[in-house]
């Protein structure tokens, strides 16, 4: 039905009906594309991925679980599978089970070598614009369409991490929309409701981890492109700081102010991804790099920025009112809304596609746009081709207005810690939007187009249900380098709705882990504790009475052994780094920095405070042994960790192993 809607409304452009026919002749005629047919209603809408990703909450449990021996052969192929059934318009491409598996296999192999891998066996999906190995890249665009020989850099950084991409999405076409509807492979709908649009350009990538296809998917955002349909769908969309993730390897919509995003269902799952990918890359111009950016900060007393009633007014009346209650929320959490003016964020948005920018547009396709225009979608290349118009004389002038600009929004904002909008000021019908493409696809970047260019970072974070059950998001906004504050930050807000749920499923947002802040150094030390000192043992009580915080199970790194201490009171393990397997369960605590000394000079030899490294690569301080002492002592590391060696002490008796014996046997 939709479809000959389309058709009726398109027909309005005047070489729309040649351009839809040649392309889906061509699509029909390329099986790699997909399946061209879709089931259309609640039913296929409510058909979330049938693979094991339905027993995850997080990332974090999918990588535990198959570290633990669950078979991540069997769960990709169920993936795979997932995918394959979706097919057209949400996927352009399937990776070969072939090639998935070879990548699959280098992964495990390195994990078994002892690489640290992070995203061990976690599928992904690709926004058609981004290059992957293997699969073709089409912009949306099949005349367009190339077969790289190489992967992207932030591809490659995902598969060195364990990760493993299943699959293209679709598009706007080269990147030009905000909508979603712009795209030969069809038209991706909202996951709640198939009448409504899905928010674009990174449509099919939203759509695909809303209905639980993969945990994560990468899009791109230049203008907003993966923060609107990350609202519209019920997820996170984390836009980092300009130049964080290399675009080396990602066809550019305009090179000087693009950015890679990241979609998830959760901001603490949306910064992990961000932490495998977010590396210096020499080969790219505009890379940059911080630390401070990595960094989840929670802001005490904090103030924020948010919008006038006459700017609010232009939004529809329930983006209004869940905008309202995130206010709301935030004041509750501690912090002091301040209003801003927001007129110099609104002229600055302007000059992305009423100014020379767009000719950046035209010059990333610029050989294809003058040689098969025929070829281009007919708004995306009406958009792409009035970049022709401006001259360089335009480009500095723009340049100078944008940094007055740039000026005014820093004096607006040096009082407050981020700015507070709403992701979009409505959710359009997919009708509506063909039948007036250009005014509202405009209208969705009102709060979202100014960003990269007053180089901002943003995260837009799911805040409830709009009156027609529609999700309704909410942005923050923050300086450059802010990802981390503005993740933890997000993250706080969404969980002060107690109905809160992982995209289109049922999951409760609080199965999931929440982003934990950092430590602030100057307060508390994050101390990594291993055997009497752990939770309900009985040394647990020298933390706990020093306002000590747990903050996370985890594991070491490798290279770790643990031994069972002979003669102890009460009895205690003595870890060391000797070579061994390690993966031995530890917790991180935070211990306030007053208290630090008085908890070490309790602590009796041969056991002492160094510096222990877990799974994830991060250096903390913790309980090591001695050499001295292990002497003798019946190496336990097989058992996983202290709890798992007094559990099963208890259940029978055990042959002690000497500490040289397991030495030899290791070797």
């Amino acid at each position: 039905m939709r479809c000959f809607i389309w058709i009726r409304l398109w027909r309005r452009v005047d070489d729309y009906a040649t351009w839809r026919s040649e392309n889906s002749n061509r699509r029909q005629r390329h099986g790699r594309y997909g399946r061209v047919s879709k089931p259309t209603g609640t039913a296929a809408l409510t058909s979330l991925a049938t693979s094991s990703l339905a027993a995850f909450s997080e990332i974090s449990e999918q990588v535990a679980a198959y570290r633990a021996g669950r078979d991540v052969f069997r769960d990709l192929d169920a993936t795979l599978d997932a995918v394959e059934v979706e097919g057209l318009p949400v996927w352009i491409s399937v990776m070969p089970r072939h090639q998935a598996h070879t990548l699959l296999a280098a992964a495990k192999a390195r994990l078994d070598a002892g690489a640290y891998m992070p995203l061990f066996g976690i599928p992904f999906g690709v926004k058609d614009n981004i290059d992957v190995a293997g699969l073709e890249t089409t912009a949306g665009c099949p005349q367009f369409a190339y077969k790289p020989q190489a992967s992207a850099f932030v591809v490659d950084r995902l598969i060195e991490a364990g990760a493993i991409p299943v699959g293209k999405t679709n598009l706007d076409q080269f990147a030009t929309g905000l909508n979603g509807t712009r795209s030969p492979f069809g038209i991706p709908s909202c996951a709640f409701d198939a009448g409504y649009v899905s928010g674009g350009s990174s449509s099919g990538s939203a759509v695909a981890v809303a209905k639980g296809l993969v945990p994560f998917a990468l899009g791109t955002d230049t203008a907003g492109s993966g923060r609107v349909p990350a609202g519209f769908n019920n997820i996170v969309g984390l836009k980092p700081s300009k130049g964080l993730i290399s675009t080396r390897g990602v066809l550019p919509a305009c090179r000087t102010v693009d950015c890679v995003s990241i979609l998830a269902c959760t901001a603490q799952d949306a910064l992990s991804v961000l932490h495998v990918v977010a590396v210096p890359d020499g080969q790219d111009a505009y890379s940059r790099t911080s630390s401070q950016a990595l960094t989840a900060t929670s802001v005490n007393g904090f103030r924020f920025g948010i919008l006038n009633m006459t700017v609010r007014a232009r939004c529809a009346q329930d983006v209004v009112a869940r905008y309202e209650a995130a206010i709301a929320s935030l004041e509750g959490l501690g912090g002091a809304p301040v209003m801003i003016d927001y007129a110099p964020f609104e002229e600055a948005a302007s000059l992305l596609y009423a100014g020379p920018w767009v000719a950046e547009r035209y010059a990333a396709i610029s050989d294809f746009a003058q040689s098969q225009p025929e070829s281009i979608h007919p708004v995306v290349r009406e958009i792409v081709t009035s970049g022709t118009q401006y001259s360089a004389v335009d480009a500095f002038t723009a340049q100078y207005r944008l940094a007055d600009l740039a000026l005014k929004v820093r004096t607006a904002l040096d009082n407050v810690d981020f700015l507070l909008v709403p992701t979009a000021p409505e959710h359009p019908t997919i009708d509506d939007m063909l039948a007036a493409p250009v005014a509202l696809n405009s209208k969705l970047g009102l709060f979202t187009n100014f960003v990269n260019l007053l180089d901002m970072a943003a995260i837009s974070v799911p805040f409830g249900r709009g009156d027609k059950g529609l999700p309704v998001g909410v942005t923050l906004i923050g300086p450059q380098f802010s990802d981390g504050m503005l993740a933890t930050m997000g993250d706080r807000l969404q969980r002060t709705d107690p109905a809160a749920r992982l995209g289109a499923g049922s999951t409760a947002l609080t199965q999931s882990s929440a982003v934990v802040p950092v430590i602030n150094e100057q307060e508390s030390i994050r101390l990594a504790v291993v055997g009497a000192h752990l939770q309900g043992q009985p040394l647990n009580k020298q933390l706990t009475e020093r306002g000590a915080r747990l903050i996370l199970t985890t594991r070491t790194a490798n290279g770790y052994s643990l031994y069972a201490l002979p003669n102890s009171t009460p009895a205690k393990p003595g870890l060391s780094r000797d070579g061994g397997p390690g993966g031995i369960e530890i917790e991180l605590w935070d211990v306030p920095a007053r208290e630090f000394g008085s908890f070490v000079a309790a602590i009796p030899s041969p056991l002492g405070i160094g510096s222990v490294e877990t799974e994830d690569g991060e250096v903390v301080k913790g309980f090591i042994c001695e050499h001295y002492a292990l002497a003798g002592a019946e190496n336990i590391t097989a058992y996983g960790g202290w709890r798992g060696y007094l559990a099963a002490s208890s259940a029978s008796q055990n042959n002690p192993t000497t500490a040289f014996a397991a030495q030899e046997y290791r070797l």
